[in-house]
């Protein structure tokens, strides 16, 4: 039973080279799936992804149901993803391969339809984003995106921004300079009549 437990009943190569290519199929299907998959885990979704993970399991470790075997497969499938997000993260091509690409969603507080349609998305998801970040309608907004991991990203337009201390700073300011230019003139036109009145 001991021997059972850690022997692994698969060459390491073989259990290196099945979690290789699982791990490329997965990201391959994801990237197929879109990013609106990512975005939006929805009860039916987790069922998929459960049962996924299931699925190909049995691919990854084949016929060893050794610990050893188990741990290996992880620690290959974790440094696996460390070597590829570190790729990624150097190299914007090949991050643009394994994530995709930002997708604008609203452009000037409208919809655009291609990219909605695209992502199979409804306005009303994006609406309900939007609601989320601050925005009380789309026409609120200048910019929505759908980033590559899924999450929407909503930059507001100026006018329907929080106020921020360097807009504060900004006014008081344009205040001062105003304020004092209204003093210089009040004070030129004050001395213009007392030396009138008093030639």
């Amino acid at each position: 039973m001991w021997n059972d437990l850690w022997q692994m009943q698969i060459p390491l190569l073989e259990k290196v080279l099945r979690t290789v290519l699982v791990y490329g199929g997965l990201v391959v299907l994801l990237r197929l799936a879109g990013k609106r998959d990512l975005a939006q885990l929805n009860s039916f979704d987790l069922v998929v992804l459960l049962l996924l993970s299931n699925v190909v399991q049995n691919a990854v470790i084949g016929s060893d149901n050794s610990v050893s075997g188990g741990l290996f497969g992880a620690a290959v499938l974790v440094a696996l993803n460390a070597v590829v997000v570190r790729l990624a993260n150097r190299y914007p091509r090949l991050q643009r391969v394994f994530e995709g690409i930002p997708t604008v969603l609203v452009r000037d507080g409208q919809p655009v339809p291609n990219a909605l349609r695209r992502l199979g998305l409804r306005r009303g998801d994006v609406a309900a984003a939007c609601r989320s970040q601050g925005a009380d309608d789309i026409g609120e907004i200048e910019e929505a995106t759908l980033s590559p991991g899924g999450s929407i990203v909503v930059t507001l337009a100026k006018e329907n921004r929080d106020v921020t201390v360097a807009d504060l700073r900004r006014a008081h300011a344009e205040l001062v300079l105003q304020i004092r230019g209204e003093l210089d003139t009040a004070v030129r036109d004050l001395e213009q009549h007392l030396a009138g009145g008093a030639g």
